[in-house]
């Protein structure tokens, strides 16, 4: 993969790895990145500056699933394009960001495959504009996975 181009090549698997390296380099204050199969809830790649249990890793992967695309939020989803008139499969909730005491998560789905979402762990003194800014432009330019 090559960030700076776009253009991608390798497996998936290659792919990942790079986007989540180039988002652990570029977004600021960053301290861990990730990437999650919303298909499995399994974690597909990980990076962080220090060392965590697999089963916190392992629960970050399920909570992300969960927050996306568990029972209530598809319901939601569901009901606001019935409303809207909207006839597509693809997923209402594209960002989430959640502050916690200490920490910024954005947690953002991959343009190219919804069922990939980056996550992206930060210092709470990120600035959140920054952090958007650089996780998006990331995505865009890692390409399709």
């Amino acid at each position: 993969m090559n960030p700076s181009t776009g253009t991608s090549s390798g497996n998936l698997s290659d792919r990942i790895n790079s986007l989540v390296k180039y988002l652990r380099s570029e977004v600021p204050e960053c301290i861990a990145a990730g990437a999650i199969d919303m298909a499995t809830g399994m974690l597909l790649a990980v990076e962080t500056i220090d060392n965590h249990p697999q089963e916190v890793l392992d629960l970050l992967a399920a909570a992300t699933l969960e927050l996306f695309q568990g029972r209530t939020v598809t319901m939601i989803e569901e009901i606001w394009k019935e409303r809207r008139g909207v006839h597509t499969d693809r997923h209402y909730f594209q960002e989430i960001l959640v502050n916690s005491d200490n920490l910024t998560h954005l947690f953002i789905r991959t343009e190219s495959r919804d069922d990939v979402v980056a996550v992206v762990v930060c210092r709470k003194s990120v600035n959140a504009g920054m952090l958007f800014a650089q996780a998006r432009r990331v995505v865009k330019d890692v390409g399709p996975l």
